[in-house]
This record gives structure tokens, C-alpha cells and sequence, in this order.
């Protein structure tokens, strides 16, 4: 087992904590049969991967449930119980999602797939283009909103990506929006001075979710991308990190899910999402059951 976890991109040290796992709930068992084993082992792996999937530590990526259930807090639950729509209180700051990452691995698509699942799911997002210094990013997250028809906040180029930010939640909060999906510029982890206007966002802002987006295919690459990334927030002194992770490009990684569960061992950050496809829809939540069919087949 270990050497197949391995050969999948699993590091050494995840595939050893998961057969210890696996080992720990079968030995001493006795079954009847051959076929209750592989259903014995079956559910002991299930239980190891999902240990990792979940960390104990790690934050509540379950973004819908976390979006209604602060829309219910500022309305006092009110707002469903007497058919106030699903609009937030007006003095009710909506749930904020930063999504950062480097350049070019789908950081404005995947915020546009999140706010279409937390659309479809009855919730009323709002886009803030928060990436003042690539040319054409407003443009491009202005299509997104356009296709979505989903209100988007910006205020062009050249601008401080932290004051935008704010700007935009406050309107959001204005207008009872219940979430804000904040854009920011791709940035490499070792262009300090970008890294630092990050740090400020984040800082300044306190979002309530940080989700770190960086292509499946990268595999071990990644972790080291989100490590340096969650180096960058924690400079002056505070101590947030990222909070989640989004995998882009997930379809078209056939036997190397296995940095999924690298990254989240190492960094204690879930998997919050997965991206599947172009369109908007092609967004996934990673189940124990489709990693262990990615991982053994």
C-alpha cells in the first residue's frame, strides 16, 4: 500500500501515517471471509485518507455552510423564519473570501465558479476586483460578473489592493450582500513587495476565509508555493495563514492526487474545492471516495 501511495505522488511520510492507520483498526480483527477483509481495509483507509482530508486543526472550509450561517447570525435568524429573502441584515458584515495564489493558475475562474455555486445555492455574492496591477484583470472579472449577473466592485488600476478591498466590503454591506469574493493580483512567493501589499489585505481586511488556488498538476511544488505564501501573511508579527485550499485543473491529473493529501498533511489547510473543467459548474468538493479511486483505481 504504501509503495503504490507513493508512486502517486503521496509524500513518504503521509503514506506511512496512513498504513499505520490502516494497520491500527485491522490488526487483532477477525473476518470470516476474504471479501470481509477488503471491506475491512476499504473502510480503515477510508478513515485514514479522510484524518488527512480533515484536519482536526484546520479551519471550516465548508464555504456554504459558513456564508448562511453568518447571513442567520447578523439577522438574528429572523430573515428566513418571516420570508426576508436571503439577503444580509444592513449593518451585517457580509462573509469574506480572499483568494490569492501565484500568476496564471486560475485564481479569477475559480472565484467565479465559488460564486456561482454560492448563487445557485441561494446566497448573493458580490466580485471585488482587488487586482490593481495586472492590466486587463478588472476586464476579466468583469466578464465572470456579466456572466454570472453578479454585481462586481472596482476601482480601476494603481490602487491600493487593500483599500479596494475594504471599499468593497463596505458596499457590500451597504447593499446587503451576504458575501464578498475578493480578487488579488497572481504574484510569484518571491516578489516581496507584492507579497506584502498581500499581507496588508489580508491584515487590514481580516477575512473570514483565505483560500490558497494552485494547479493539481503542480503535485509537490504547490506546498512549497503555499509555505512561502503563508510566510508572507504572517509578516508583522500576526499569525493568520492560509485557511483552505482551491486544486485547479484537477481533471487532467490522472495518478497524482496524491499531493492533494501532501499539501494538506504539511500545511494543515483542507482542500476546500476542486477544479474539474472550464465552465462554471466544473467545481467539486474532494470526497474520500474519489481520492481512493484516484489513488488505487
Amino acid at each position: 500500500m504504501k509503495r503504490v501511495l507513493t508512486s502517486k505522488n503521496v509524500a513518504n511520510e503521509v503514506a506511512a501515517e496512513i498504513c499505520t492507520g490502516v494497520r491500527d483498526r485491522l490488526v487483532g480483527k477477525k473476518m470470516n471471509s476474504f471479501g470481509r477483509v477488503k471491506t475491512a481495509v476499504r473502510h480503515a483507509l477510508e478513515a485514514a485518507i479522510e484524518k488527512i482530508l480533515k484536519p482536526a486543526h484546520g479551519k471550516d472550509v465548508d464555504v456554504l455552510h459558513s456564508v448562511v450561517a453568518k447571513r442567520e447570525q447578523g439577522s438574528g435568524g429572523l430573515s428566513s423564519l418571516f420570508g426576508g429573502g436571503n439577503k444580509a441584515s444592513s449593518n451585517n458584515r457580509p462573509y469574506t473570501i480572499v483568494m490569492i495564489g501565484i500568476n496564471g493558475v486560475g485564481k479569477s475562474t475559480s472565484l467565479a465558479k465559488i460564486a456561482y455555486y454560492l448563487k445557485a445555492n441561494g446566497c448573493q455574492p458580490l466580485l471585488a476586483a482587488c487586482d490593481t496591477f495586472r492590466s486587463g484583470a478588472v476586464e476579466q472579472l468583469s466578464v465572470h460578473a456579466k456572466c454570472l449577473d453578479l454585481p462586481l466592485y472596482h476601482k480601476g488600476y494603481a490602487k491600493d489592493p487593500s483599500a479596494v478591498a475594504k471599499a468593497a466590503i463596505n458596499h457590500a454591506t451597504e447593499e446587503g450582500n451576504d458575501v464578498v469574493l475578493v480578487d488579488t493580483a497572481g504574484r510569484m512567493q518571491n516578489n516581496v513587495p507584492l507579497m506584502k501589499a498581500l499581507s496588508k489585505l489580508v491584515v487590514d481586511n481580516e477575512p473570514d476565509l483565505v483560500l490558497f488556488v494552485c494547479e493539481a498538476l503542480v503535485g509537490n511544488d504547490g506546498i512549497d508555493q503555499l509555505q512561502m505564501f503563508n510566510r508572507a501573511l504572517r509578516t508583522g508579527g500576526h499569525s493568520r495563514q492560509i485557511d483552505g485550499i482551491v486544486l485547479t485543473k484537477f481533471d487532467t491529473v490522472s495518478d497524482k492526487v496524491g499531493a492533494a493529501l501532501t499539501m494538506t498533511h504539511i500545511t494543515g489547510a483542507p482542500v476546500a474545492f476542486i477544479g474539474t473543467g472550464q465552465k462554471y459548474n466544473h467545481l467539486k468538493k474532494l470526497s474520500v471516495q474519489s481520492v481512493i479511486k484516484s489513488l488505487f483505481g
